[in-house]
């Protein structure tokens, strides 16, 4: 009994200590971890943070270019028919969301969701704008109904993707 009194004195100091010594280990290997993980999410943001600028760059340009009236601008030429116009415009506005598809890498999929959205009913306006009109009308009427139509609204699908893009790039300061 005695042997085994001992081997008690012995071993309870050294289990206190070896658990001591592990927690005191386990404390700092997880400080240190902590410490490298900020370490590499800020080097990561030094690299992903002049990407996320671009694509917001690129957003509120493809929203400028994607608009209605600037699209107009771009696109018509003389002599054009309701028809022409209204296809020239469809597809001028499907190329600039294409050619821009890429950044929603980099943006919120709400961003993303509110620039298809912006789209979509951008295009619904340019398509249903002028049904009653004659296909082959000169391209001024098609004009007229649709620089109304877009007077019509107070702020238009774009203008609120363009605020969008500017309140998720506020955050990143």
């Amino acid at each position: 009994m005695e042997f085994f009194l001992d081997i008690l004195k012995l071993t309870i100091p050294g289990v206190i200590v070896g658990a001591t010594a592990y927690m005191l280990l386990k404390a700092l290997l997880d400080e240190r971890q902590r410490i490298d993980q900020a370490i590499l999410r800020n080097d990561s943001n030094k690299i992903t943070l002049p990407l996320r600028l671009s694509a917001y760059e690129r957003l509120m340009l493809l929203c400028d270019r994607a608009d209605i009236a600037n699209t107009m601008l771009r696109v018509r030429m003389p002599n054009m028919k309701v028809r022409e116009l209204r296809g020239v415009l469809l597809m001028a506005i499907n190329q600039e969301f294409e050619h821009n598809v890429s950044q929603q890498l980099y943006v919120s999929d709400t961003l993303w969701q509110i620039i298809r959205m912006a789209k979509n009913n951008t295009l619904s306006l340019v398509t249903m704008t002028g049904n009653d009109l004659d296909p082959d009308a000169p391209s001024e009427v098609y004009v007229n109904a649709l620089l109304q139509a877009v007077e019509e609204q107070s702020i238009t699908p774009l203008q609120t993707a363009i605020l969008a893009v500017r309140m998720e790039a506020g955050k990143l300061f």
